[in-house]
This record gives structure tokens, C-alpha cells and sequence, in this order.
């Protein structure tokens, strides 16, 4: 089997495993952001805290699309994972045909040597 094909694979692996990780660190800041969110509705609902409701919906909007920016990111991420699991799917599958080949590739050699003499 050949360097390049296992050097893919290692790469493959390495950066699925990399997406996995920085998946799961956007859907924790996700879910931060959105109880952070639920928690700053609740005070909004509780007390005024001093601010006008134009500068509360201005903070809501301001956070809304933090949110969003971590879903797209989060969404994102799930789309390379995908994508890397996928090549490494391609990758093992070209490993065991060259695998295969090579033992058919011995096989004939055996059998051509054993022919010859």
C-alpha cells in the first residue's frame, strides 16, 4: 500500500477527529449562548434594569444573531465532519482494494514461479 494513501488516511482521521471536537465546542457554546439568552429574557421580563426598550431590543437583536452565528457555525461544522467521513470511507475502501490487489498481485507471482522451475 502506498505512503500517500496512508498519510491520507491519517490525515483524514486527524481532521475528522478535529471537526468533532470543534463541533461539539460550538453546540456547548450554543447551548451557552442560548441559556445565556433564556436567562437575559427572564431579567428583561423581571426588571427593567435601567435601560430603555429600544436599547433591550437592540441587545435582544445583538444576541439573536450571536445565536445564529454559532448555528451556522455548528451547521457548518456538521458538513465537514460529513465530508471527512465520507473521504475516509473512500480512503479505507481504496486501502482494502489495494490490499486485495495486492495478494492477487503475490498470488500470480507464486504461481509464475512455481511454473517456471
Amino acid at each position: 500500500m502506498s505512503g500517500g494513501v496512508k498519510g491520507s488516511m491519517k490525515t483524514s482521521k486527524l481532521e475528522a477527529e478535529k471537526l468533532r471536537k470543534g463541533k461539539n465546542k460550538a453546540g456547548e457554546d450554543l447551548d451557552s449562548l442560548k441559556t445565556n439568552y433564556k436567562k437575559l429574557h427572564l431579567s428583561i421580563r423581571t426588571a427593567g434594569l435601567g435601560k430603555t426598550s429600544e436599547q433591550w431590543r437592540q441587545e435582544i437583536k445583538e444576541e439573536k444573531t450571536k445565536v445564529d452565528q454559532w448555528e451556522k457555525k455548528f451547521q457548518d461544522t456538521r458538513a465537514r465532519e460529513r465530508a471527512l467521513d465520507k473521504n475516509l470511507l473512500e480512503c479505507q475502501n481504496e486501502e482494502t482494494r489495494l490490499k486485495a490487489r495486492v495478494v492477487e498481485l503475490k498470488s500470480r507471482f507464486t504461481c509464475t514461479v512455481v511454473t517456471t522451475q
